[in-house]
């Protein structure tokens, strides 16, 4: 199982901002993902004692640059660095998450890519439950 400490040494979040404990399973197209800090007082994007589900965006977001830097990291290079550049048909199913008491998991899929860009589909789900899902575009520096 890829932990934490595996996931930080890939992508730029480190600490708290890095929001995903460990990944469950992935291949080329897609990856499966577990978080349980959702439910910690201190999350760095809490703001007035709450976590806002607007922030699973950055969820999925982070679940995508895990999936790049597993995908780069097993073709034997660096993983290509992203900004994300757009979000679309995001769907919030609660109105926050710092309240779910399970874990969160996430399924992100590779939609399409160039050398410029990557397209992901991702939804989070708590118990069984969607709580968020939609698209986001990343373009990827040379």
């Amino acid at each position: 199982m890829i932990v934490r400490h595996d996931i930080e040494a890939i992508i730029p979040h480190k600490g708290a901002m890095c929001l995903w404990d460990d990944v469950v399973d992935w291949d080329a197209q897609r990856i499966r993902l577990r978080s349980q800090g959702h439910r910690d007082a201190a999350h760095p994007l809490r703001s007035d004692g709450r976590l806002r589900a607007v922030h699973l965006c950055e969820y999925g977001a982070q679940a995508m640059a895990v999936h790049g830097g597993l995908r780069g990291a097993a073709a034997g290079g660096e993983p290509k660095v992203g900004f994300l550049v757009a979000l679309r048909d995001v769907q919030l199913h609660v109105a926050r998450i710092d309240d779910l008491a399970d874990a969160l998991e996430c399924e992100a899929e590779l939609l399409a890519e160039s050398a410029a860009s990557q397209q992901y589909a991702f939804r989070i789900v708590h118990a069984g439950n969607v709580v968020a899902e939609g698209r986001a575009a990343v373009m990827l520096q040379a």
